[in-house]
């Protein structure tokens, strides 16, 4: 049972999205009595972003739907510096023309967990470019450097862990926690924003704009942080053997993105329940109660959960019936990803192995042998014993397509044209 008295930080508490709150009583009650303004800023390091920011789009989408006002913030300027945490290596410097095309990529994401300004809502979406791209050296040490000091930096564990690994960090790096703690007082002064939400791994970060807006405008300003997110096995969230799980069907086919969840560990489903979808606590502690073959029941609902939340609920729907399909019926799912190759590939006779590394199942035809030597690779259900094997004309369905099978989870439709 929560402590707390505001709808905001009651729900948080519940679904398990709290892991650090500076002052909890009087952000609580401020919460309660008014309105807040609150942000978490998001680097556009990529041209998508990935399951893992879920978790802080969650935070931003239960802050609106709870009466408050969220900022997302893109790190146009931070972007240029990298951030250091949790990292043991430079990250590699991107163009501003880069950025600025990830950034279009990451904007969309939004729209479907945030009411904007221009769609009758009170969500602000802002750039730190704005502020931070126009800065003057000589007045940004005068007016903001004065105030930190090098040995409590020194001391943060994303500086610290980095010197005991003896692994190189820049100078550039090193202010990144200063232009950080500038974007707090920034957005303080431009929207009253008086709360910064993050990971854990943010929280020296946070105070530090705490501080910053204290010392700058006699603000009053709050952290909170959320639990970083690893799954039962330790694997850190959004992260697969074929590597990251994105939010962009162009990186992340939407059926792959279902199939991500489908396959949560049985443990791990009541936890992401609670913080990947808008379930009532009540249906949640229903499905959470489901044990054996029962759970996979369970994980379905996530898996179209969290679809639905990120596309729409007829495309995770139709991915979620093309999965009994495929799974329970061994038949072909229509939302199953899809493959086009020339005809005249199939009609010369197309290898085994150079068909499932085009069809995006395997990175090198090794892969393939090594997955056949295991009995893992199936044409339309019937299983290739052979890396001599090739398909043609002969293995197109009724269906005009060809089923790649790589393992029990995996299938891609190839479909001649």
């Amino acid at each position: 049972m929560s402590a707390y008295k505001s709808d905001f930080l009651n729900v948080l508490a519940e679904r398990g999205f709290i892991h650090q709150v500076s002052e909890p009583e009087a952000l609580d009650a401020l919460a309660r009595s008014s309105t807040i303004t609150a942000y978490i800023g998001f680097d556009c390091t990529a041209s998508s972003l990935h399951v893992g920011s879920l978790l802080p789009i969650m935070l931003l989408y239960w802050l609106q739907q709870t009466g408050h006002r969220p900022i997302a913030l893109m790190g146009g300027g931070t972007t240029r510096v990298g951030d250091p945490s949790g990292k043991d290596e430079s990250r590699q410097l991107l163009t501003d023309a880069a950025i600025n095309e990830n950034l279009k990529g990451i904007r969309v994401i939004f729209d479907k967990f945030l009411q904007f300004e221009n769609a009758g809502g009170n969500a602000v979406m802002a750039n730190n470019a704005d502020w931070l791209n126009t800065l003057n050296y000589i007045d940004f040490l005068r007016d903001v450097g004065r105030h930190f000091s090098i040995n409590r930096m020194l001391a943060f564990d994303s500086v610290k862990l980095r010197l005991e690994r003896q692994q190189e960090l820049s100078f550039l790096e090193f202010n990144y926690m200063i232009l950080q703690a500038c974007d707090f007082a920034e957005l303080y002064k431009r929207y009253g924003c008086v709360l910064q939400m993050g990971g854990s791994d943010q929280w020296g970060n946070i105070v530090n704009g705490i501080d910053l807006g204290r010392r700058l405008h006699n603000a009053q300003l709050f952290a909170l942080t959320a639990p970083l997110i690893t799954t039962s096995s330790g694997v850190k969230m959004g992260k697969t053997a074929t590597g990251a799980v994105w939010l962009d069907p162009r990186m992340t086919s939407q059926y792959d993105f279902w199939q991500y969840w489908r396959n949560t560990e049985d443990a791990d489903v009541p936890r992401f329940l609670k913080l990947f979808t808008t379930l009532p606590l009540d249906e949640i502690d229903r499905l959470s109660a489901l044990h054996g073959r029962e759970i996979n029941e369970a994980k379905k609902v996530l898996a179209t959960a969290v679809t639905s939340l990120v596309y729409d609920p007829a495309i995770a729907n139709g991915i979620e019936e093309s999965a009994r399909t495929t799974f329970e019926e061994g038949g072909l799912g229509a939302s199953l990803p899809t493959v086009e190759l020339p005809r005249a590939e199939l009609t010369a006779g197309l290898g085994v192995l150079s068909a499932f590394v085009k069809a995006g199942l395997a990175a090198s035809n090794g892969e393939v042998r090594r997955a056949i030597a295991n009995n893992a690779i199936m044409v339309n259900d019937v299983r290739v014993t052979s890396d001599k094997a090739a398909i043609g004309d002969k293995d197109i369905t009724a269906e005009g397509v060809i089923k790649l099978s790589l393992g029990r989870k995996r299938h891609v439709l190839l479909r001649p044209v």
